[in-house]
């Protein structure tokens, strides 16, 4: 199914292992990848990226242990977005669907469907097509509302700004973002500069309110207080 010499890598990115090896197992038998690695969480993911491997297809599960909502769609799309990302997740409902696809997302698969859907679904996303399970209808329309402006802007964020900005979520003063990423606080400040320059916002208030927006109802952490 692809051009000899061409290695075909995917990069399963789910933080159940058990679950893990049983993707690797279904991607395995209705594809001819050379390789499938795995990763337990978004920063694992991002950090086997960072190394220069070739890989050809990301699959990610939403409910990932340092992930809120969308955020790792978005991190991930922006530090490789020339590969595909297909969705594989139990958080299946229509709306959800309609903002991953939104989002950059190539395709949703529902995690318990049949060896046969996934097979479907890789073979849409290689042909350059979008997957979406059967009777999928989005119920956004063409328009994503501020939800698909906010996620558009998020991904204009580098991968530091993105771990900044969740830090900043979760009403964390830059001093301390300075001392978990270990960095200089002055450094800290020129990154929240920028943040709100591309988020084209005034506080980080308002950056913590663009990031909600895009995170689709999940949980709004540190809204109150942070200044």
């Amino acid at each position: 199914m692809h051009e000899s010499g061409t290695a075909q890598m995917a990069l399963v990115v789910d933080d159940h292992p058990l679950f893990c090896d049983a993707l690797s197992l279904t991607l395995q038998s209705i594809a001819d990848f050379d390789r499938i690695l795995t990763a337990g969480s978004l920063e694992a993911a991002l950090e086997t990226l960072s190394q220069g491997m070739e890989i050809t297809m990301i699959v990610l599960d939403l409910n990932l242990p340092d992930v809120t909502g969308l955020d790792g769609l978005v991190r991930l799309r922006n530090a490789a977005p020339d590969v595909p990302v297909l969705i594989v997740s139990s958080m299946a409902e229509n709306s959800m669907i309609s903002y991953a696809i939104k989002a950059g997302a190539k395709g949703f698969v529902p995690k318990h469907s049949q060896r046969s859907v996934f097979r479907r679904a890789y073979e849409a996303v290689q042909a350059g097509q979008v997957f979406v399970p059967e009777g999928y209808i989005d119920p956004l329309g063409d328009s994503g509302g501020e939800a698909q402006d906010a996620l558009t802007r998020l991904a204009t964020l580098t991968n530091q700004q993105a771990r900044i900005l969740g830090l900043i979520c979760e009403g964390k003063l830059n001093k301390q973002i300075a001392y978990d990423l270990s960095i200089a606080e002055t450094t800290v400040k020129a990154h929240v500069t920028a943040i709100m320059r591309k988020l084209g916002v005034q506080s980080r208030t308002q950056a913590v309110l663009v990031a909600q927006e895009a995170r689709f109802g999940a949980t709004q952490n540190g809204a109150v207080g942070v200044t």
